[in-house]
């Protein structure tokens, strides 16, 4: 099943406790740590906009990429709202294009764990060099083995509240270093019923 389909319209419901604004004054210190105080910041995997739009808010000048229509359509529904120039595009961060270089880019919240093959992280890190300027630097996190193993394992997650509700089942494979996470969503319509949502991720430690 393709992912961040049906649940990106709810992503940020599920996610109300990552605390984005905090990674975000993180991220803005290690840019002007790095002599990054303006131009042009890539956000690869950006979702629905969090990173992006407090990176924004702090003066860069953005460009988000995301190879998911829906959750791109989250995050150019806060653009409106919030009126905040930023480009979003429609690109796979193993082949994007862009029309020129960048001060840095940023990938946050484990997106570069979608990244499943040696040879597309490699292509991965070549598209970026290619797209920074001379002093520009990369930011990006990743989940561990560790946590894979050990936090996540073969355990499952569940959440009820109010008016939504979720299971999400993991099953990691330790020959393969792959973790599947499969997310049941139950979500209250406004007729009392509750509609479900499925949806199978896959990420490489």
């Amino acid at each position: 099943m393709e992912s961040y389909t049906g649940f990106a319209e709810f992503y940020d419901l599920f996610m109300d406790n990552i605390p984005y604004e905090e990674w975000s004054k993180y991220l803005i210190s290690l840019l002007k740590e790095n002599n990054i105080n303006d131009g042009i910041v890539l956000d690869m995997g950006c979702g629905t906009g969090n990173i992006t739009e407090f990176l924004a808010k702090a003066g860069y000048d953005m460009i988000g990429i995301d190879n998911s229509e829906d959750m791109l359509m989250e995050a150019m529904n806060k653009r409106y709202d919030t009126g905040l120039d930023i480009l979003y595009l429609c690109q796979d961060m193993r082949d994007f294009e862009l029309y020129g270089t960048v001060a840095a880019a940023v990938s946050i919240c484990d997106s570069m764990n979608y990244i499943l093959e040696d040879e597309d992280l490699l292509e991965v890190f070549h598209l970026v060099h290619n797209y920074l300027d001379n002093e520009g630097i990369f930011i990006f996190d990743m989940n561990t083995v560790y946590k894979y193993e050990n936090i996540l394992a073969d355990n499952t997650f569940a959440e009820d509240r109010e008016k939504s509700s979720f299971i999400w089942e993991n099953y990691y494979d330790e020959e393969d270093e792959i973790n599947q996470y499969d997310l049941s969503l139950f979500v209250l319509e406004e007729d009392g019923r509750y509609r479900k949502y499925e949806e199978t991720h896959l990420q490489r430690a």
